[in-house]
């Protein structure tokens, strides 16, 4: 179910010319792509590595009104198909609801725009970090915070010193979860980006419309380069999470 998919896509690429591949794949339109696609993944990772920590802290840590509710709505986006997500942001951040007027008044356009690409991203890849980050701050005993500050620690030095440590392995493959789920995002960022080329066309994207245009050649060609790329950038954070734990 993994390995024979990719290992297709890898011999289909294999019998195209390496002339032709390397020409199709460094085309301006594809380099374009590439840097909107892997630029508003990693945005949207560090965005949701930030923001996901700190909601599973407030979740692990505190008690409040509404914090089912909260904790609930978390999975949202692994419910929701993608398309119905795209259709959402673009209701919320478009001229017809108030949230999008004010933004742009204020000069701020999220739809058919790269923020919007980056809005989707956040939105599909944000459960990743939190549910990777609550069941490790379950269980961190607070006794060792207890003891730190009972040694003179400052609640910033047991933070850094004694909490964040066994949680960053966690935090790191959360983001890379994230960022893996952002970078293969399809269904919504087709609906509220404009999908137009050098402006906020994304990859994933690209190769849906060579495969309209019967070129597939051209969807080979940029499959198996963000394959390629997104599993060299996988295996870098795998050796940094190894590292890490060492």
């Amino acid at each position: 179910m993994l390995i024979m998919p990719i290992t297709a896509l890898l011999q289909k690429a294999s019998a195209i010319p390496l002339s032709v591949f390397i020409a199709r794949a460094t085309e301006p339109v594809a380099l374009h792509a590439y840097y909107v696609t892997f630029s508003c993944s990693i945005f949207a990772a560090l965005f949701n590595c930030f923001f996901g920590f700190v909601l599973a802290w407030v979740l692990v840590r505190y008690k409040f009104p509404g914090k089912k509710l909260v904790d609930a709505a978390v999975d949202l986006p692994f419910a929701l198909p993608t398309s119905v997500a795209g259709l959402t942001l673009a209701t919320v951040y478009g001229d017809e609801f108030f949230i999008g007027q004010a933004l742009q008044s204020a000069g701020v356009h999220v739809v058919f725009t790269r923020l919007g690409v980056v809005v989707a991203m956040i939105f599909v890849s944000f459960p990743f970090v939190v549910r990777t980050m609550q069941p490790v701050m379950q269980e961190i005993q607070r006794e060792m915070e207890e003891a730190a500050w009972s040694l003179g620690a400052s609640r910033w030095k047991t933070f850094v010193d004694v909490v964040f440590p066994p949680l960053f392995p966690s935090l790191l493959t959360g983001t890379a979860l994230a960022f893996s789920r952002a970078l293969g995002e399809f269904g919504s960022i087709v609906i509220i980006s404009s999908n137009f080329a050098f402006k906020d066309l994304i990859a994933p994207v690209l190769i849906f419309q060579c495969l309209e245009q019967y070129d597939y050649v051209g969807a080979t060609v940029i499959g198996t380069v963000l394959l390629l790329i997104s599993l060299t950038m996988m295996l870098a954070v795998n050796k940094l999470q190894s590292l890490t734990r060492k």
